[in-house]
């Protein structure tokens, strides 16, 4: 996923923008102060313009006469969206516990979506697929660093979705990759995390095997204790009194 920041100025603005709206500084409803807003962040009007239109784009804010531009309600946010999903976590350091429901919210999400996949891709992977989900697990295995078994993990289920054949189902890796990348991180950087490999090899052979019961149910075993790391690793990084 590209990021905004990496694309200069412009996208630096869309990010503080957005970061700052997503963690809860503008209330919905709220005026935006674009004179003030320039001048803190030390940029055009022009572009600070332009950058609230990318915000307007995902449903973030809006513009009218006489008002000026506003914060819209939630209901039309566009939630969905990978960016406004990233943004949103990264408006709360991990751990803190702010990220909390957004998380929860990613894990039914997934448990309603990827143990379908599973069983789709067990019924139509070709031997590409296969190839993709075999090269996934070994950069799993090998993995050095939180950074690298995140980006496994993630070219996994990645590659799960790819291999239903369903270009809907495919897409679904842009609301899936926002969470998962951060949750990886979090938990492949904790003393509690255990072995992933195991758990995604099962997979990979009942899809393999074309066995779509045990696909399906083997994901939603790997979802439940993907869900438990979680829960651990937020546990360990929660400050105590």
């Amino acid at each position: 996923m590209t990021r905004y920041a990496s694309r200069g100025v412009h996208g630096q603005t869309v990010e503080a923008l957005a970061r700052r709206l997503l963690g809860g500084e503008w209330p919905e409803g709220a005026t935006l102060d674009l004179v003030a807003l320039q001048a803190e962040l030390d940029v055009s009007l022009t572009a600070l313009r332009e950058s609230l239109k990318v915000l307007a784009a995902k449903g973030l804010v809006d513009a009218r006469q006489r008002r000026g531009t506003f914060v819209r309600p939630r209901a039309h946010w566009n939630l969905l969206d990978p960016d406004v999903l990233r943004w949103r976590l990264a408006a709360t350091p991990a751990g803190e516990g702010g990220d909390a429901a957004l998380h929860r919210d990613l894990g039914e999400v997934r448990a309603i979506v990827e143990p379908a996949a599973a069983r789709l891709a067990a019924e139509r992977r070709d031997p590409d697929d296969l190839a993709v989900l075999e090269e996934a697990l070994v950069a799993m295995g090998r993995a050095a660093s939180p950074t690298e078994a995140a980006a496994a993990d993630l070219a996994f289920h990645r590659g799960l979705l790819a291999a239903t054949h369903n270009e809907l189902l495919a897409r679904m890796e842009l609301v899936i990759e926002s969470g998962l990348e951060r949750r990886d991180l979090l938990v492949h950087s904790s003393a509690a995390a255990g072995d992933p490999v195991p758990q995604h090899r099962a997979v990979l052979t009942a899809v393999r095997e074309r066995d779509a019961d045990a696909a399906e149910a083997l994901m939603r075993t790997l979802l439940a204790q993907a869900a438990r790391d979680l829960d651990r690793a937020s546990e360990q990084q929660r400050p105590h009194d």
